[in-house]
């Protein structure tokens, strides 16, 4: 066989010596990670899913890695590549359009100085910007009929940006779900122009549309049209209401900086409490407490009992992570600490690039462990049991409970 007519040559026939060193050195690279692969997946412990391309730039040109996928976990060729962060590239991205359409401030020039903006071309910048609105696309759009979701947390932040030559404050919907075996998941993006129950409605049928099912249980805040579309978009599906947010709520109608410290340790002495009976005796006791502070207070409280105490009618291993929406919150936490670099975003689609990025690169953290473990996930097949029911015993602790946290923070004394 001619071997020579498969060597890549220049136009006057000589061998392309580049070019060559190039098409051998991708092999090698993608025939490497192939194998690193397969030993991840020895003895049926994982199993392939593809791949995902990813360009590298090196000094014999641009080569093109086939970087495998795996049904369970991640796979990442450490010592092969260098990690490079979505979010970075998307603050990168978000930075030079910044700059390009002549919106940048002084902070905003050193940022692009100091992450090399200099350096960028054009064609880079844009090539960038292709690579992760396909990923983020990917994220946004994937299938979520593959498994239920019996655990699902929505919430909403709030990034500005630049619309119809304006700076507006645009809020930034996202749903994270615990699957059947226990992983989180990013399950959806949005942006949207007021946190309404239109904005909520249409976000949570397109989750449906891609294939959420399974949902027990939704954990958020107690904002009036996400919770309408909750129950009508998910129906038969139960509504926790984030006792952090709660105790918030209760806090902003007390009249005094100790009355509202009072209420909250009352509040946070009831939710540490793991047995039920306990804990509602305790919350009872919580509302004449914190009625007695404030009428409106009380009556907030009292009405949001159901939804409060909701996640005590789930398995015990589950109550901690469920009573609050602790997991969005980090997740919008992290969301602001990377927006707050380009401080105003020059279109919605950088905003939502970053937005997603910093999602994607969340979501493929949690892959690779469990937040909750699958053998207390099968426990939700169980039909639940009755109410526990009062005793006089309990209610004794609950009023204890309640009244000793109120005294210690009337005082400012810690409890020992």
């Amino acid at each position: 066989m001619d071997t020579s007519r498969q060597l890549p040559t220049h136009g006057d026939g000589l061998l392309d010596m580049r070019e060559l060193a190039r098409t051998l050195l991708e092999s090698m690279v993608n025939e490497l990670m192939d194998a690193q692969a397969d030993m991840l997946c020895e003895d049926g412990a994982n199993a392939r899913n593809g791949y995902r391309e990813r360009g590298l730039a090196t000094p014999v040109g641009d080569i093109t890695l086939r970087i495998p996928k795996l049904r369970a976990g991640t796979y990442f060729p450490e010592g092969i590549i260098e990690r490079c962060s979505r979010a970075d590239r998307a603050v990168a991205a978000a930075v030079a359009e910044s700059w390009a359409n002549g919106v940048s401030t002084r902070k905003m020039e050193r940022i692009a100085r100091e992450m090399g903006m200099e350096r960028l071309s054009r064609d880079q910048v844009s090539a960038m910007c292709r690579s992760l609105d396909a990923e983020v696309g990917e994220l946004a759009s994937r299938d979520l009929g593959g498994i239920e979701v019996p655990y699902l947390f929505l919430d909403a932040t709030y990034v500005k940006c630049r619309r119809d030559g304006r700076v507006r404050s645009t809020a930034v919907v996202t749903a994270i779900g615990v699957g059947s075996d226990g992983v989180r998941r990013m399950l959806g993006i949005a942006a949207i122009d007021t946190e309404t129950y239109a904005g909520w409605l249409g976000f949570l049928r397109g989750l449906r549309e891609r294939g959420l099912d399974g949902v027990r249980l939704v954990v958020s805040d107690a904002h009036a049209g996400l919770v309408r579309a909750v129950s009508e978009c998910l129906p038969g599906a139960g509504w926790q209401r984030c006792v952090v947010h709660l105790e918030r709520d209760v806090c902003s109608l007390l009249p005094s900086k100790r009355h509202r410290a009072m209420a909250a340790k009352a509040m946070q002495a009831v939710f540490r409490e793991s047995d039920p009976a306990t804990v509602r005796s305790a919350y009872r006791a919580a509302i004449d407490a914190v009625g007695a502070l404030s009428a409106a207070a009380g009556a907030l409280l009292e009405d949001a009992e159901a939804d409060a105490l909701a996640y005590l009618d789930y398995p015990a291993e589950h109550r901690r992570r469920i009573r609050t929406n602790n997991v969005q919150e980090r997740m919008n936490r992290e969301i602001k600490r990377r927006s707050r670099v380009v401080q105003v975003f020059p279109s919605p689609e950088s905003m939502l690039r970053l937005v997603g990025a910093v999602c994607a690169e969340q979501d493929e953290d949690w892959s690779s462990r469990r937040y909750i473990s699958p053998e207390s996930m099968l426990r939700l097949a169980e039909p639940a049991g009755p109410e526990p029911v009062e005793s006089e015993a309990s209610r004794r602790r609950g009023l204890m409970i309640v009244e000793t946290a109120m005294e210690l923070a009337g005082t400012g004394r810690r409890a020992a």
